[in-house]
């Protein structure tokens, strides 16, 4: 039997790889989205700014995916902090709260949070058990799963999905990257020695739908690969996969100056998170290694 599913932030990048997945596996899919509704009827209107939602609407769903939320790229000034704060906050504490009042509550909300939860913490492992780190996505994190707070209360099953660098050749930061790599003009960034972490397009959507499938897992799960690796990796990488020299390096200094805290707290910080959870459960990554992830995402034979 198919099952409804309800998603926002449907039109970004994982959202878009997410509804193609799931309409595969012969999924329903509804989108919610803050246009009003058209004559498909597979959008759902909502306003979160405006505490807006259309209730009734939610009332035959199984499950809820929450991808919605302020792009964090760009220079942070007190407006773009407060828009990605509030997006992710607000938003989901409305999408909680609703679900909650429902007579006929869907079975899983499925909610975004981000590595970004932990901090910078060197090469520290970091797993679903760590604490929260320091900074102001750190700050996001928290409050952004504890939105979801009404949802787990009413008896819904809540996965707080942290998410780390997609990888993806039409959308994300690798999309961003593959111009001056291309080039040759890549290279470290920083000393080189923070550690990035992970997931291939592919593994996310795989994952979502895995959560979706399976009942047992609730709370807090770390979606990257299980093999971090620092910067300085994940340059010489991607240089390899590409056939171009990675020798222009970008210092700390310029990282500072040119994105302030954002560079600060996204391209200098340093994560070494591990999916624990998933792995524990029996979850098969299809790209666990960042070779074999961009050789598939970049269609490179080697």
């Amino acid at each position: 039997m198919s099952k409804n599913v309800l998603i926002s932030g449907a039109s970004g990048f994982v959202g878009t790889h997410l509804t193609e997945f799931l309409l595969e596996k012969g999924y329903k899919v509804k989108k919610l989205t803050r246009s009003l509704p058209d004559t498909t009827g597979d959008q759902v209107y909502w306003n979160p700014a405006k505490g807006e939602i259309e209730l009734e609407a939610l009332e035959d769903l199984d499950a809820v995916v929450h991808l919605a939320g302020e792009n964090i790229a760009g220079r942070w000034t007190d407006q773009k902090k407060a828009k990605i704060e509030s997006s992710r906050v607000q938003g989901t504490k409305l999408l909680s709260e609703s679900l909650a009042k429902l007579n006929k509550k869907p079975e899983v909300l499925i909610a975004a949070s981000a590595v970004g939860y932990y901090g910078s913490r060197g090469d520290e492992i970091l797993s679903e058990k760590s604490t929260h780190g320091r900074g102001f996505l750190s700050d996001v994190g928290v409050k952004w799963e504890n939105a979801t707070k009404a949802a787990q209360e009413a008896g819904i099953r809540v996965c707080n999905v942290r998410i780390g660098l997609v990888l993806g050749a039409d959308g994300g930061a690798l999309g961003k990257m593959l111009v001056p790599f291309k080039l040759g003009l890549g290279g470290k960034i920083g000393d080189g020695k923070q550690y990035w972490s992970w997931i291939a397009i592919d593994d996310l959507v795989e994952i979502i739908y895995y959560l979706l499938e399976h009942e047992d897992l609730k709370g807090p799960v770390n979606a990257v690969a299980p093999n971090a690796g620092t910067n300085n990796e994940f340059t010489s990488t991607l240089g390899r996969v590409l056939g171009r020299p990675t020798i222009f390096p970008l210092p700390a200094f310029v990282v500072r100056g040119l994105f302030g805290e954002m560079g600060e707290e996204t391209m200098l910080s340093s994560a070494r998170v591990t999916p624990q959870k998933l792995l524990d459960s029996g979850y098969k990554f299809k790209y666990p290694k960042l070779e074999q992830a961009l050789n598939n995402i970049l269609k490179v034979s080697r």
